[in-house]
């Protein structure tokens, strides 16, 4: 026998070389441990992930309220400005200025409400009388320097401001015309 033979014993089989070496597993019993190994990661580093993430965006808003700024309707900024209908029943009212040379004002205005407002044009026709007393009152209390091109915006807001509180009650002037506005001294 050759160098290169296995030693047989007796019963013919192959001799164990010393040593007492076990069997290595194979097919999926070796593959599961190294599958689980790469399954434990993945979901270790994907709780990682999320404690991180949520950890600093409350370290971030600081558990405080949302932001988000929801813009105002009434805003100067807007791109569109609102719509309105327009009650215009009122018609030209004559009156004098508190001047002590008085000036004769003529005024022909309308009243700008929300078009959604559906009370707002019964309630400013059932008011006809008192709008009309109410325009000739207001402008008999102003002086002609008052009533200036330049003192519009302020005059209209002013009476804005009366009307809701004074006059309206369901309802609100959102906006005022002037169709004519002549201040002529006499």
């Amino acid at each position: 026998m050759g160098d290169g033979d296995d030693i047989l014993d007796e019963g013919g089989e192959a001799q164990d070389s010393g040593g007492g070496g076990s069997k290595k597993p194979g097919g999926l019993g070796a593959l599961l441990p190294n599958l689980l190994k790469f399954v434990a990661i993945g979901l270790g580093a994907l709780i990682f992930i999320i404690t991180v993430t949520v950890i600093t965006f409350n370290f971030m808003n600081k558990g405080g309220p949302s932001q988000t700024v929801v813009a105002d309707s009434s805003s100067p900024y807007n791109g569109k400005r609102p719509e309105y209908l327009y009650f215009n029943s009122i018609g030209t009212v004559r009156c004098r200025t508190k001047d002590p040379t008085s000036h004769s004002v003529v005024v022909d205005l309308a009243i700008g409400y929300d078009m959604n407002d559906k009370n707002a044009a019964t309630e400013l026709t059932t008011r006809l009388y008192e709008l009309q007393d109410f325009v000739r009152n207001f402008f008999s209390s102003k002086y002609a320097r008052d009533l200036a091109t330049e003192n519009e915006a302020r005059l209209k807001q002013e009476i804005i401001e009366a009307l809701n509180t004074k006059v309206l009650n369901s309802s609100k002037a959102k906006n005022i015309v002037f169709k004519q506005l002549d201040v002529v001294e006499l």
